[in-house]
């Protein structure tokens, strides 16, 4: 991850506001056998005693479970929109054209809950996605026999982070005529590119230049 002051949040706050809008992420870790693997999971983000904890659920016995029984420690990765920005678009041209992106990266070591852990979590699942604790998708509507053969086959997890980065890169080290006109460009582009010019707008993290 690129660590430049340029790019950070000035709220830390800002940062676990924009890990809960993107709960969609990518859990990573490293086999026995050195190889990475990666698997896309929705997350909760908790905290507790001033601890940040992920947690989620898994593929039992699939090749990222094995890779974390065997070297229990995860890296998850929480991305949003990104886009291009041509240098073209600068006061100044002569320069490298680039990227602008929002991520976040959180790591530590994990283990695994048991059943009671496991349900709780599906709950927990449904109904924050759902948007209801009573929805015809809840786990009180499924049959019990169903609900048994899914606890079967599927694992909790928790990651407790030690580690947590970001970069929030919104162009913070252009001039001002640079920032806006980057803006304008991306205002007339696509869904992630305006997307990412809405943040650029509002500010947050301009700094100086």
């Amino acid at each position: 991850m690129y660590d430049i002051p340029h790019f950070k949040a000035g709220d830390p706050q800002e940062v676990l506001t924009f890990m809960r809008d993107h709960p969609f992420a990518t859990l990573t870790a490293v086999s026995a056998d050195g190889k990475p693997v990666a698997t896309q999971v929705p997350v909760f983000i908790d905290e507790r005693d001033g601890v940040l904890y992920l947690s989620g659920h898994l593929m039992r016995k699939s090749g990222h479970h094995l890779a974390l029984e065997a070297n229990p420690h995860a890296l998850v990765l929480f991305t949003g929109a990104h886009a291009y920005v041509s240098a073209s678009w600068y006061t100044d041209p002569r320069m490298a054209s680039t990227w602008n992106y929002m991520t976040v990266q959180a790591s530590g070591p994990v283990r695994f809950g048991g059943e009671e852990e496991l349900r709780a979590i599906l709950k927990r699942t449904t109904d924050h996605f759902e948007g209801s604790t009573d929805t015809p998708a809840s786990m009180s509507h499924m049959d019990p026999g169903y609900i048994d053969r899914m606890l079967k086959a599927i694992i909790a997890f928790e990651v407790t982070v030690e580690d947590l980065q970001h970069v929030f890169k919104l162009s913070q080290n252009r001039d001002a005529a640079s920032h806006a006109n980057i803006i304008a460009h991306l205002e007339k582009g696509t869904a992630e590119e305006a997307e990412i010019a809405r943040w650029m707008r509002a500010g947050r993290y301009m700094t100086s230049s």
